[in-house]
């Protein structure tokens, strides 16, 4: 369990803890987090897109993370969600769940991991609440943002014919993870240090990629970020969209250290077809799109990457390494599969 009541000070006061959350509230309806509502006014010709992805201690970050770590993954996860739909952020909506009362430094770790995180994504504080409760520690961030009247852009939209794109990179998370729980893969996948600093911060502080907001939104046909793995993810937007797709596990891309990994110990693909925690997006693009995505994408400084294609069938198919389709049955991360996802991502 995260140790939030040992070696300092201890919060048993809820106002103590608002009060060191107070200074990331900077917008004027937040009222300093002194009242029970906030207000917020969407800009003229903007609708408000919420996401609410609760993180929880054991299944999304470990019990030794860092407070600041764990703040930022908190506010990123559901960042992505804004980015794969053509939204801005503007605020988010904050609700901390104690198992015990937490140390002051604690609260004060997080406090300065989500104020780094607001400042690189452009979001504020606007309000919430904190509890304590049987459990493990929960932090459920609902975060807003605006996108033009009617221009958000859907996961259930994409077409047959359309290309499908994946930004970054897949996998580094899954391995990151794999590597704070064995340290012992970094020896047999031979990662240097840097390769392994890499995969740790991919686990650990995810980066949504909000520059291509504004991109999918003039250029894609459809779009979601990838959390649960592309091939459950890419799954889900078939089924809504009622088409198929076809992509190569040769096509997908792969940062340095994953390339290295997966040399090393071939089944290590199954973390990057499957893994989740990428926080990548994956778009489908009509075909006379596809040549100005890429371009603009680059201009924005974001690798994304054409993995394949939709289809008119109904099925997803994964070519694997052997020319053969990869048995998607069990690929991608699932909260109530059972025992087998007992464990954190």
């Amino acid at each position: 369990m995260t140790n939030l009541a040992g070696g300092g000070e201890v919060l048993q006061d809820e106002e103590a803890i608002i009060r060191l959350l107070a200074p990331l509230a900077q917008t004027p309806g937040a009222f300093a987090l002194e009242d029970d509502c906030a207000v917020l006014e969407p800009k003229a010709g903007t609708e408000l897109v919420l996401k609410t992805d609760p993180i929880a201690e054991g299944v999304h970050f470990l019990p030794d993370a860092l407070p600041a770590d764990v703040a930022w993954k908190a506010l990123a996860v559901n960042l992505s969600d804004l980015a794969a739909k053509g939204a801005t952020p503007c605020a988010y909506l904050l609700a901390l769940s104690f198992p015990a009362a937490p140390r002051r430094s604690w609260v004060i770790g997080f406090a300065a991991g989500l104020a780094e995180a607001q400042e690189r994504f452009g979001c504020h504080l606007l309000g919430g609440d904190t509890d304590r409760r049987p459990g493990p520690l929960t932090i459920s961030i609902t975060a807003i943002g605006t996108v033009p009247l009617g221009q958000m852009v859907r996961r259930g939209t994409a077409r047959a014919g359309d290309g499908l794109f994946v930004s970054g990179t897949l996998g580094d998370a899954a391995l990151g993870l794999m590597l704070a729980k064995d340290p012992a893969r970094a020896a047999a996948w031979d990662l240097s240090p840097a390769m392994l600093a890499h995969l740790a911060s991919r686990y650990r502080r995810p980066q949504p990629r909000l520059a291509l907001a504004g991109l999918l939104r003039v250029h894609a046909s459809a779009a979601m970020d990838l959390s649960d793995g592309l091939a459950k993810d890419l799954g889900r937007m078939c089924k809504v969209s009622g088409c198929g797709a076809r992509a190569r596990l040769a096509d997908l891309p792969l940062s340095a250290s994953a390339a290295k990994a997966v040399a090393a110990e071939p089944r290590q693909y199954q973390a990057v077809l499957a893994g989740g925690d990428d926080y990548e997006i994956l778009a489908s693009v009509p075909p006379p799109n596809e040549a100005t995505f890429r371009q603009a994408a680059s201009a924005a400084g974001i690798a994304v990457t054409r993995i394949g294609l939709m289809t008119a069938e109904t099925e997803v198919t994964i070519e694997g390494l052997d020319g053969r389709a990869v048995d998607l049955v069990q690929a991608g991360w699932d909260h109530f599969a059972g025992d087998a996802n007992a464990q954190s991502r």
